[in-house]
């Protein structure tokens, strides 16, 4: 998350490890990267990282704290930090939308992706029944999450084995059955071809998966303009050393010119 758009991958998904909604998605639309972790609260916002300086950043209403340390600022920079502040929060039902909508593609493709399968009535049933609860449980899971640091890597990978551990052992043990019937009635092509099928389900499932996450595209497009206009607020504020916040970097050729109030 460091290296690319932490500063809205708390809307990221990834109900499994080959699904994920990558904020390096956003980055290459929109050409904006983050070096923070971001939490919203009911009265403030806060940026978190480890280095370097500033390594927190707190947002409250007219107030501008770094690394605990207030700024003084001009009513025309008061008015940019509104403005930051309003334009994210106007961001995260957004984002959350395209999260929600990106959790739906990849339950609809790995059922598709386990249909083409064969397997037994039971499995699939089990199967379908396993997968609805862990969509459901992740959609409500974005919905209530305000921070990165809820998908920080070592926790949505962890999440991700979790369910992983539990679907795949469905699919796997339903396969080596056929395969073992198959090799007690005599035929091995029959058992060799269900060991393939199940050894390439893993492999192939992330490049078609991908492809389908495409179909989001248009929505990350949609986002660009109001990450561009945060990278614009953000250049009228600055630290307690009189440095330039850096919370959002957007390429140059990507921020526009608009005048906004507090403009250096």
């Amino acid at each position: 998350m460091r290296a690319s758009l932490a500063f809205v991958t708390f809307s990221v998904l990834a109900l499994l490890p080959t699904w994920p909604l990558h904020a390096r998605d956003l980055a290459t639309a929109c050409h904006a990267e983050s070096t923070y972790d971001v939490t919203l609260h009911a009265d403030r916002l806060l940026f978190e990282r480890a280095a370097p300086a500033p390594a927190r950043v707190e947002m409250r209403h007219d107030s501008l704290r770094t690394d605990g340390i207030a700024v003084a600022l001009t009513p025309a920079q008061q008015d940019r930090l509104n403005l930051f502040e309003r334009d994210l929060r106007a961001l995260v039902p957004r984002l959350r939308r395209v999260a929600q909508d990106g959790a739906d593609l990849a339950v609809q493709a790995l059922r598709e992706e386990v249909a083409d399968l064969g397997l037994g009535a039971h499995t699939r049933a089990e199967f379908d029944g396993r997968l609805a609860a862990h969509a459901a449980a992740l959609k409500q899971r974005i919905a209530r999450s305000q921070s990165t640091h809820d998908w920080d890597g070592d926790a949505i990978h962890q999440y991700a084995d979790e369910i992983t551990a539990d679907l795949m052992p469905l699919v796997a043990a339903d396969l080596g059955q056929q395969a073992l019937h198959a090799a007690m009635a005599g035929d091995l092509q029959a058992a060799a071809r269900l060991r393939d099928r199940a050894g390439s389900l893993a492999a192939g499932l992330e490049p078609r998966l991908e492809r389908r996450m495409q179909a989001l595209r248009p929505q990350l497009d949609a986002l660009c303009p109001a990450l561009q206009r945060l990278a614009r607020l953000q250049q009228g504020l600055r630290d307690n050393r009189g440095q330039p916040l850096d919370l959002l970097r957007v390429d140059a050729d990507h921020t526009g010119n608009s005048v906004l109030p507090g403009s250096d």
